[in-house]
């Protein structure tokens, strides 16, 4: 397996990352930029198929790990929403040029929506894949009883169990306090490019409910969300991908 580069974001702190630069005629379109979920890392079935299929089409692209996800700096308790974007944002800046295509996956999608509010001049277009805006409060918070929520507060963390590690969820009170700044479904949400939305009817996760706000509230003139019967939130089953690559096509062509 390559050994991922790395990017200082401050002294000792680094993110790990891949990058395959554009060839030929996709020097003239633009470039992939694969934002992972919660608790994921740049290694995963998505990742890896949107880096092949952008190298096979001599596109650029670009997949890396937040702090404390993956093989990149820091520990995973400590980070919240807004490190993570701002670890995608000095991505952005600092390792690719001109326009850029967001593929976010889950909570991937909340932050591929929190760099197009900041930076809607780099982006060409948005994928998201069972997109959750706003998790930390509408899923989280929401789903805690009051005992649970007293415990948070009271000791600035509390263990939930997961279905995809034997390690549990630990969620702390900074991830939801600083959710709560960077909520996108309170107030508009201009995104002037085309946005894809690709959602699987038996996620589990992010309930489709979630999809069809996130659709209802943007404000965009070319935006589309596609439900696929069968499949979960992991969307990495060979259809899955065979959708999200068509997608991405269809995107680029619209962008180019």
């Amino acid at each position: 397996m390559k050994t991922p580069d790395t990017l200082s974001i401050s002294p000792g702190h680094y993110l790990a990352y891949h990058k395959s630069n554009a060839q030929g005629d996709g020097a003239n379109k633009p470039g992939v930029i694969f934002l992972g979920g919660f608790k994921s890392d740049m290694t995963g079935t998505k990742a890896n198929y949107l880096e092949d299929w952008a190298r096979q089409r001599e596109l650029g692209f670009l997949r890396f790990d937040y702090r404390g996800h993956g093989a990149s700096s820091a520990k995973f308790e400590g980070g919240c929403i807004g490190d993570w974007a701002d670890d995608a944002a000095q991505v952005l800046q600092r390792l690719t040029s001109g326009p850029q295509i967001l593929v976010g996956s889950s909570m991937g999608g909340w932050i591929a929506l929190l760099l197009a509010k900041s930076f809607p001049d780099r982006v060409a277009g948005l994928i998201g894949i069972a997109a959750a805006p706003d998790f930390t409060e509408d899923g989280m918070w929401a789903a805690m009883s009051q005992s649970q929520r007293d415990e948070l507060l009271e000791h600035g963390r509390i263990e939930r169990p997961s279905e995809y590690s034997e390690d549990p969820y630990v969620i702390t009170r900074q991830l939801i306090e600083d959710g709560r700044k960077r909520l996108v479904l309170r107030e508009p949400l201009p995104l002037p490019f085309p946005v894809r939305l690709l959602h699987g009817l038996q996620d589990v996760d992010v309930p489709t409910s979630v999809a069809l706000r996130l659709i209802e509230h943007i404000e965009c003139k070319d935006a589309r969300l596609t439900l696929v019967k069968g499949a979960d939130h992991r969307f990495s089953e060979p259809e899955n991908l065979a959708l999200l690559g068509k997608t991405l096509h269809g995107l680029i062509k619209i962008v180019e």
